[in-house]
């Protein structure tokens, strides 16, 4: 826990009043018009540096020739099949990465847009400073980067008597791909902006752009964009939409007509960007709220997607709309004749509401709509309009044909047109979901023990559960797969607790529904649970059920949920949505006791294998076909990975602790122990430890590991522990006795051969880097302390490891202002045995972090945290803000923007206020409980009496499943 007495480290913050004048600030010091103090700040005019992509060194491209060239040819034949492969190296965007990006808009599970609100306004889409739109997430997986400049915001304002008229788009200054002023097209608008009085502020979900005096010397506006982003709140964070207030507060002796201007493309990028046959239409709903609709029809045969953009018409704000509006000559109107038409009249004609649907687009034509708001401001008055947006795809399609509904269409229903009622609610609910944001996040914003940069960062680096290429769908409704190639089973074996068809393909049917309330108390029962234990297992039921979600490794690595990885972010799920978190544990529960027998040619070392084995966690939920074709990795074999058993072991027996769920426990417990017993076959001198097979066996997947590996051990010794807590709570006591048999012999072996008086050496083998200085090397211990588990290894052990990290790989590394290098020579030299030695990794980076408050050193922790945020998020840093990639080297260039494990900062806020579950358990050492009997000195087999078959039929498969099981 957080002492009352430390940070008294640089607070990296800035005052709102460094950025706005007091003028402004006091104006809008009401209605959340203001930013927060604790908001991360920028100007609209600031410079967007181009970010460095990474590099491989000579001697690393020669390592990895032939993994290139495999990986060429893999890149290649996927695309021949219309699909990008997982990891593509090769293909580079067409618009550098710029330091430029924003507050994502919408809930979880289906982001269409990010929102770059400091270079442009708030609503240029992913802009960079190019001004080109990138990575729309319609179709899973997929990115596109077509450049959509008419989405803005424009503001057109007339003083009395008419002498004084501004007309601007909300944006600062000329971007490139617009053309000459006298096009009929956007070019035509007053892009008249500098930027220079005005702010972006960004403290997500929300952020804020504050015009002081831009374009109108007495006029200041405030936008400030919201979206339904609400901890522990299951169907309103699932909803595509949100929502932007306008506050303007007029400073000047007269009166003022304000119009403001919403304009929208008809497209999602790419190829049906033209394609013709979209159709606009206008609409008058309930409460005031009215606008357009915009009807897409994407190419390639996925889902169509409907827009709603509106506004709501109040007493004092009048609502009018334009249904459609070209780009290019010939259009009726063109882009230039809406432009005048707002400059002259500051509003469209009452009738178009009238209009119906247009008719559709031809090929070619880019099909726009406008929503106009204009209100009059009093002298020194004040005046709020608020316009809402939302999109409506109800189906998500995979490229193998797969299709499911969307989470949001459980409440909204299955049609397109749900975005008409989707920007109608978010339009008159958002003051009710700001309250409580502004409730779950006061208690940490207003915590003065905590430095300020790391509460927005904190706070900021959520972004990627909206961005980072999320899928939630309903797993209530009826989902469709449309595949149509796959066989008939025509074998099962049901011992081994598999399906195949004639092929040796493992057929997953993801239509199965298991009645978990039929078995709760024989199931409970059978572990052992009885009297008070068996009250609290819970059942599942349609009220708990929360759907199925899926997200990516990251943007550029396009796997779903990627394992090795969600064990750092998944801190964050466990803290705001634990149902999603037990939701996905279950998913890689059900996965582990399934085995696919597809062939697969392994990349790196070009053999072939099986897709997933049985017993082994996989190391994704697939890319192409999740759920049903796991491991869209393949440039290792994953079933001989060291590190995704026990890390599912460690989650499982974390989430089990914190949420008290004894359903979960009971749910998942056969997979633990098939996780824990397929281990086995690597302990191969039977000392009870684990041994890695000289090649990068883990998510450290260049670098590779011989022998005894300090990562890949501590781990084991760490899922022992747990897995022993586990099986005790479950009743299953002669695991619990197998378990601390293994820990026993395991542990005295690991410190011999790793620990070397200071800190645990990265392996037991003599290459050139076995005894470097691993950032990551306590990796198991920091589940331990975080599941309120006793400590692996002797305090002086721990604090001295992680001192010696903080030492070398942090401080020796331009002054500790970079994060955790990942391997340190002892010489004080970064380790550059591969890419990923000496990379920097923000979320390794938190975890070590987090290890250290855990262990008592505070001070230490919020240093190395703090180099994360200096490099990534403050001003003198790369500009990775909104996009923070796997890492980065000492000179500055990424590897893999916008990913999922940096959003191992919540692992920190869990060590800073674990929830009462952890805290307040016994203190009692789990081994000390278990008494070991000679039954316990020989290997459970998985066909015997105490193995997982029988645990499995006992448990009746697992609930929530996605997979077809035939036990």
């Amino acid at each position: 826990m957080v002492s009352g007495t430390l940070f008294h480290c640089r607070k990296n913050s800035w005052p709102p009043e460094e950025y706005l004048s007091k003028t402004a600030l006091h104006s809008f010091d009401f209605d959340s018009a203001a930013p927060p103090k604790q908001a991360w700040r920028r100007r609209l005019n600031s410079h967007a540096n181009i970010l460095k992509e990474f590099s491989i060194t000579f001697k690393e491209a020669i390592k990895m020739v032939r993994l290139g060239i495999r990986l060429w040819s893999y890149v290649r034949e996927e695309a021949s099949h219309g699909r990008k492969a997982p990891i593509d190296p090769f293909t580079r965007e067409s618009c550098k990465p710029s330091a430029s990006q924003g507050v994502p808009l919408g809930g979880m599970g289906y982001v269409v847009y990010r929102v770059c609100g400091f270079k442009f306004l708030v609503l240029n889409i992913l802009k960079q400073s190019d001004a080109s739109s990138r990575q729309w997430q319609i179709v899973p997986g997929s990115r596109e980067g077509s450049p959509v400049m008419a989405n803005q915001f424009s503001i057109f304002i007339q003083r009395d008597g008419g002498h004084k008229n501004y007309a601007s788009v909300l944006a600062p200054g000329q971007h490139e791909g617009l053309g000459k002023v006298s096009d009929q097209g956007i070019s035509s608008w007053g892009w008249n902006l500098s930027g220079q009085h005005s702010t972006y502020h960004a403290l997500f979900p929300r952020a804020w752009t504050i015009y002081d005096g831009e374009p109108d010397p007495e006029l200041k506006i405030s936008c400030r964009q919201i979206s339904p982003f609400i901890p522990h709140n299951y169907k309103e964070s699932s909803l595509p939409t949100a929502v932007f207030v306008y506050t303007l507060v007029n400073t000047g002796k007269e009166r003022a007509k304000v119009s403001l201007l919403f304009t929208w493309a008809n497209t999602i990028g790419g190829i049906s960007h033209l394609s013709g046959d979209h159709v606009n239409e206008p609409f008058i709903g309930e409460d005031g709220v009215s606008g357009v609709l915009l009807h897409h029809k994407s190419a390639k045969g996925n889902p169509p997607v409907t827009f709603a953009i509106g506004a709501c018409e109040t007493q004092n704000v009048n609502v009018t709309v334009l249904p459609c509006f070209g780009l290019s000559e010939g259009s009726i109107p063109t882009a230039k004749e809406m432009w005048n038409t707002m400059v002259k009249d500051g509003q469209f004609a009452q009738e178009n509401f009238n209009s119906g649907p247009g008719v559709p687009s031809s090929p070619g034509e880019t099909l726009c709509a406008a929503v106009s708001a204009s209100a009059w401001v009093e002298p020194h008055g004040k005046c709020t309009i608020t316009f809402g947006l939302a999109w409506s795809s109800p189906k998500v399609k995979f490229s193998k044909g797969s299709s499911y509904h969307r989470r949001y269409t459980k409440f909204y229903g299955t049609s397109e047109l749900a975005a008409k009622d989707l920007v109608h609610d978010a339009l008159t609910n958002y003051k009710r979901w700001e309250e409580e944001i502004e409730e779950w996040q006061s208690p940490i914003l207003n915590d003065e023990r905590l430095p300020e940069w790391y509460k927005f960062t904190l706070f900021n680096e959520l972004y990627f559960l909206v961005a980072g290429g999320t899928v939630w769908i309903d797993s209530s409704s009826s989902a469709t797969n449309t595949r149509n190639n796959q066989q008939q089973l025509t074998e099962v074996d049901r011992g081994d607790i598999k399906t195949t068809n004639s092929e040796g393909t493992c057929r997953l049917n993801t239509d199965n529904k298991h009645a978990a309330a039929d078995r709760c108390y024989s199931t409970a029962a059978n572990f052992g649970l009885e009297g008070d234990s068996k009250e609290l297992y819970t059942c599942n039921n349609e009220d708990e059920d929360v759907g199925r979600f899926l997200y990516l490794e990251g943007v550029e690595y396009i796997m779903w949920c990627t394992y090795d990885v969600h064990f750092y972010a998944s801190f964050a799920l466990l803290e705001l949505f634990p149902k999603i978190e037990l939701s996905i544990q279950r998913d890689f529960a059900k996965a582990i006791l399934s085995e696919d027998g597809r062939k697969v040619k392994f990349l790196a070392e070009g053999n072939w294998g099986i897709r997933k084995v049985r017993g082994a966690v996989p190391h994704d939920l697939g890319t192409h076909d999740p759920w049903t074709e796991m491991n869209g990795y393949n440039i290792h074999d994953t079933s001989k990975w060291k590190d995704l058993n026990p890390k599912f072991v460690l989650q499982a027996y974390r989430d089990f602790a914190a949420t008290g769920d004894i359903s979960f426990g009971v749910d998942v417990w056969p997979s633990v122990r098939a996780a824990m017993e397929y281990m086995e076959q690597f302990d191969r001198d039977n000392d009870g430890l684990i041994e890695n097979d000289g090649f990068p066996d883990q998510t450290y997947d260049t670098w590779t590991v011989h022998g005894v590996s300090a990562y890949c051990g501590c781990l084991w010794l760490a899922a022992l522990q747990a897995a022993a807590a586990m099986a005790l709570q479950l009743g299953d006591n002669d695991f619990a006795e197998w378990c601390k048999t293994k820990f026993l012999k395991a542990k005295p072996v690991f410190e011999e051969k790793l620990w070397n008086g200071s800190y645990f050496n990265y392996d037991s083998g003599s290459s050139s880097n076995s005894k470097s200085i691993q950032a990551d090397q306590l990796a198991g211990q920091w589940y331990t302390a975080s599941s309120g588990l006793p400590s692996l290894f002797d305090d002086l052990e721990i604090k001295s490891s992680l001192q010696k990290i903080y030492d070398f790989n942090v401080m020796k590394v331009r002054g500790g202002r970079m994060g955790a290098v990942n391997g340190m020579h002892p010489n004080g030299r970064v380790d550059e045995t591969c890419m990923q030695s000496r990379e920097i990794w923000a979320g390794v980076t938190y975890g070590v972090a987090a290890t250290m408050i855990l262990s008592g050193m505070e001070e230490q922790a919020f240093t190395a945290a703090e180099g994360i945020f200096v490099a990534g998020w403050s001003e003198e840093g790369y500009g990775y803000w909104f996009q923070t990639p796997e890492g980065w080297t000492i000179d500055g260039h990424f590897r893999s923007l916008i990913y999922m494990r940096p959003l191992a900062i919540w692992g920190m806020q869990w060590a800073l206020s674990m929830p009462k579950a952890i805290l307040e358990a016994p203190k009692i050492n789990v081994m000390d409980r278990i008494q070991l009997s000679p039954a316990s000195l020989r290997t459970p087999h998985p066909r015997d009496e105490l193995g997982v078959k029988k645990i499995a039929t006992k448990a009746k498969c697992l609930g929530h499943s996605v997979f077809h099981c035939s036990c």
